[in-house]
């Protein structure tokens, strides 16, 4: 499951340069989570970062990208592993 940032975000920035992918950005107002990047911090923490961090509680499960932990281990796996030379 990836995560998402509701319109509650208060642009604290504290998000941000906690997730380990990269995956969260300043959209037109409000941060945002890029779900393609996004593994709910599996693979690197046992809880998600931006989650632990957030002072609002804007940051639940996207249901538009659901995904077991399994995937999520996948999608890790993509995005660490080294490029082919």
């Amino acid at each position: 499951m990836a995560l998402m940032i509701t319109d509650e975000c208060i642009n604290c920035d504290v998000c941000e340069p906690a997730c380990p992918n990269h995956a969260i950005s300043m959209g037109a107002e409000y941060y945002q989570i890029d779900p393609a990047k996004c593994t709910e911090c599996v693979g690197h923490f046992d809880e998600p970062q931006c989650v632990t961090l957030c002072p609002v509680a804007c940051i639940p499960v996207n249901p538009a990208h659901v995904e077991t932990r399994e995937t999520l281990m996948q999608k890790y796996e993509r995005l660490t592993a080294a490029p082919a030379a």
